[in-house]
């Protein structure tokens, strides 16, 4: 049976109808991403590699907020009024005993009592921090190293407490932290592996670096620091000469330095000791890549067999 509707009125139909489902199609879909960001679970963490570590094992389920920024400093932070406005709406503060929250953590605390606060470094066995002018074992004598996360074995114990205090949090969804956490796991189990075969060859297990950020990863892979710095403070004459003199008498020729850090002081060792300079990022948020990279300038700026 023929219609009796002219044509040029079904191809306005058409039209019509067309249009409609793509109002409808913009509407709900805009609306949808909408509402799954506002149901995540409201994270801030203090620094990016956190952020890491809380995006994968949270996944789709949790907002993650930082509060230590690409090329800041976490001993001398102090955060935003924004930043303090974000902590009202958190769920939970994940800290990782960088300085700056023994400052702030009250008054963080103050603004969301509700909050709940988690160290995902509880549990870790904590090395003192080595410092410039340290004796030839290598022992630091100063206070706890927060610098965990820089250790794939030690951010498998940080990926657990998140996935723990997550779980509890939001038990609903407790299967997809667990799975979330086991892949991750086997990551890190792998780049471990990776960066082991790759600094097995050393023979140079020494280096010197600005701030000693690297302390747990270098007792994991039979490294020895030599910090330039003390506990954020530049060093003075006597101290650049004891680094210059054990960078001589090991032969040394790389100089480590951050990007969160000024390079003058590494520069004048470097100078001394005819080396040069490399920069490593202990705060980085892609932290696989990072850590992969961090490898490679170790192997590349010691002395292999």
């Amino acid at each position: 049976m023929r219609s009796s509707m002219p044509w040029h009125s079904l191809s306005a139909l058409g039209r019509i109808c067309g249009l409609l489902s793509c109002v409808i199609v913009l509407f709900f879909g805009g609306l949808g991403p909408q509402m799954a960001a506002a149901e995540r679970m409201p994270v801030v963490v203090s620094i990016l590699p956190e952020k890491c570590f809380v995006d994968r094992v949270g996944g789709a389920y949790t907002q993650v907020s930082v509060m230590v920024g690409p090329g800041q400093e976490p001993a001398t932070y102090e955060p935003t009024p924004q930043q303090m406005a974000v902590l009202k709406a958190a769920r939970v503060y994940f800290r990782i005993d960088v300085r700056f929250e023994t400052v702030w953590m009250s008054r963080m605390q103050a603004v969301n009592p509700k909050m709940l606060v988690v160290d995902v470094a509880e549990g870790i066995k904590r090395r003192p921090i080595d410092r410039a002018g340290e004796d030839a074992t290598g022992k630091g004598t100063g206070p706890a190293d927060p610098h965990v996360w820089n250790d794939p074995p030690l951010a498998k114990h940080i990926a657990a407490r998140i996935r723990d205090t997550l779980a509890s949090l939001d038990p609903a969804h407790k299967s997809v932290y667990e799975r979330n956490y086991m892949q991750l796991a086997a990551e890190l189990d792998a780049l471990d592996a990776e960066i082991r075969k790759r600094l097995a060859p050393l023979k140079q297990r020494a280096f010197i670096t600005f701030h000693p950020a690297w302390g747990y990863f270098a007792d994991t892979y039979g490294l020895r620091q030599i910090p330039i710095e003390n506990e954020g403070k530049e060093p003075g004459p006597r101290t650049l000469l004891e680094v210059i003199q054990e960078a001589r008498r090991l032969g040394i020729k790389v100089i480590f330095v951050e990007p969160q850090f000024s390079r003058r002081s590494a520069e004048i060792v470097a100078h001394e000791i005819g080396g040069h300079v490399v920069a490593i990022d202990p705060l980085a948020e892609d932290y696989f890549e990072n850590m992969r990279r961090v490898a490679a300038a170790f192997a590349e700026g010691l002395e292999t067999k």
